[in-house]
């Protein structure tokens, strides 16, 4: 089945990930069933093949970065913080911008890797939400009252 095909529902992922209170091998493989698109891909088999060891040995938080750098190529980890017993984890297409520019997805849990995962889960979730046309889109045709005016004032 392909990943177009597949029923996704990233709420409930997303609440069983904040519900977790450590990272396990079924949940993990859960995610990439139901999550992952580029998992495992032609040409990418050294990345999955690299993912599945590092799952096998209970790597968890190298696990979650190593799957997150191949299902979002174009998302960085912006920061990653421990504070009062919680690790924060904040992905972002423009790591450079300052905070308040950039719109950085986060998340947060006591465990790393659930932390990134959550943050990777609410990402996956953003772009299936997106609607992105095949074809650019056409401006709207302007109204048969619109007349352009030239304001320059050559006086």
């Amino acid at each position: 089945m392909t990943a177009a095909l597949r029923c996704y529902d990233p709420l409930s992922l997303g609440e069983r990930l904040r519900n977790a209170r450590a990272m396990t091998r079924p949940l993990m493989l859960e995610i990439i069933d139901r999550v992952c698109r580029r998992f495992p891909s032609p040409g990418q088999s050294k990345r999955a093949t690299r993912i599945v060891r590092l799952i096998d040995v209970e790597a968890w938080a190298d696990a979650a970065l190593a799957l997150m750098e191949l299902e979002l190529p174009l998302w960085q980890v912006r920061r990653i913080a421990y504070d009062e017993g919680e690790w924060h984890c904040a992905l972002s297409r423009e790591r450079e911008l300052p905070d308040w520019l950039d719109a950085a997805v986060e998340a947060h849990h006591a465990d790393l890797a659930l932390a990134v995962l959550s943050a990777f889960v609410e990402v996956q979730a953003l772009a299936v939400e997106v609607p992105r046309p095949s074809v650019p889109t056409v401006r709207p045709t302007l109204e048969s009252l619109y007349e352009p005016v030239g304001c320059d004032n050559f006086g």
